[in-house]
């Protein structure tokens, strides 16, 4: 009944917007994304949305609002969404929770008609075991998760793998994720355990391991880490490799920040997808083809510090000359083979007991 009751207010949405843009008024938009995920016009940059909104408004002849909102995670983006409380058009979540997405019938497949920069997504990138059918997804960026450190902190011989995070000589300047799948993957990378297994003696291992760090551990941060990072207020944080240049540039004087890619680690890729109750399919279609514009995808990638998965971006000799010989050694390094490593490291969506048995867990190292 619910189902037929939001496919109703869906159409009666859309029916709605047509009419309102026909008679000169706004369409709108709803865009939900990670935060700092998007060129914002900041410093001068190129402002993405108000960009979207002109070229919109100058191509069709109608006016459009993008309502631009940030999540701090997947599983708030996904208890958010699922709740039926809200409604977005756009949606950029992680692969293993486009998986759960749409498994669970929240995704719609997207008319690649409307879409045709898709062209330029490279081939290793698609397709792969979050939407096998390639029906559901347009790759945004991709990454490596890696270990940032204070090299005016922590001495050299320290680094190098996962046990930097339980060092005992770093007590309360370690940082640690504020997700459930981040942290357990953390420890399970470290003790060389299954990060997608349903066997709840792996998961009983790292949940111990999280509980033993958990004395060392300053703060859970998400996006907070940025902040404390940057400031020297903590030395120690595993975060995505992207963000790690973000850090750098705007690191304190007494603060000098190093990164290193741990042996196994996970391999990610975030998503554009539309959501079942989108209300605007074929605008949020049209928004998706215009993020791959060459424009837009190297401004919001240069603004990210996040490797792109569109040739538009790094093959583009004014994005490598700014982005510099470390950045583009360190988020480039497999892009000539990113499907092979992804599907040996990546994270799978979990069976819906084993979430549930990874939240309790979760909870009880947040109590401890």
């Amino acid at each position: 009944m619910k189902r037929f009751i939001c496919v109703c207010v869906s159409v009666a949405i859309i029916c709605t917007l047509c009419l309102t843009g026909c008679g000169g008024e706004t369409l709108t938009l709803n865009v939900y994304n990670w935060g700092e995920y998007i060129s914002d016009g900041s410093e001068g940059s190129f402002d993405t949305i108000r960009e979207f909104e002109a070229w919109y408004e100058q191509t069709y002849g109608t006016a459009v609002k993008v309502n631009y909102t940030t999540f701090a995670s997947n599983e708030d983006m996904y208890s958010k969404l699922s709740s039926g409380a809200v409604s977005y058009d756009v949606v950029i979540p992680s692969d293993y929770m486009i998986a759960r997405m749409s498994a669970e019938n929240m995704l719609l497949p997207i008319n690649f008609d409307n879409v045709p920069n898709y062209k330029y997504i490279d081939e290793d990138f698609k397709s792969l075991y979050y939407d096998p059918e390639g029906k559901y997804t347009v790759p945004y960026a991709y990454g490596i998760v890696g270990v940032i450190y204070d090299a005016n902190e922590v001495d050299e011989a320290d680094t190098g793998s996962w046990d930097l995070l339980w060092n005992e000589k770093y007590a309360d300047k370690i940082l640690q994720f504020n997700n459930s799948r981040d942290a357990f993957g953390m420890a399970m990378y470290k003790n060389g355990l299954d990060v997608n297994s349903d066997d709840h003696a792996v998961w009983d291992a790292a949940c111990e391991e999280l509980i033993a760090q958990r004395p060392l551990v300053y703060s859970f941060v998400m996006d907070e880490i940025y902040n404390i990072l940057e400031s020297g207020e903590a030395a120690i944080g595993a975060y995505y490799a992207g963000d790690y240049f973000t850090m750098k540039d705007a690191q304190s004087d007494n603060v000098d920040l190093k990164f290193y890619y741990p042996d196994t680690t996970n391999f990610y890729v975030d998503a554009m997808c539309i959501p079942s109750c989108c209300q605007n399919k074929e605008l949020a279609e049209i928004f998706i083809n215009y993020m791959l514009s060459e424009e837009a995808a190297v401004a919001n990638a240069e603004y990210t510090y996040y490797a792109s998965p569109n040739k538009l971006v790094y093959e583009n000799e004014g994005y490598i000359e700014e982005m510099g010989e470390e950045a583009m050694s360190v988020l480039y390094e497999h892009v000539d083979n990113f499907a092979e490593k992804y599907e040996k490291n990546a994270y799978r969506n979990l069976k819906a007991e084993t979430l549930d048995y990874l939240n309790t867990l979760w909870e009880t190292i947040k109590i401890n």
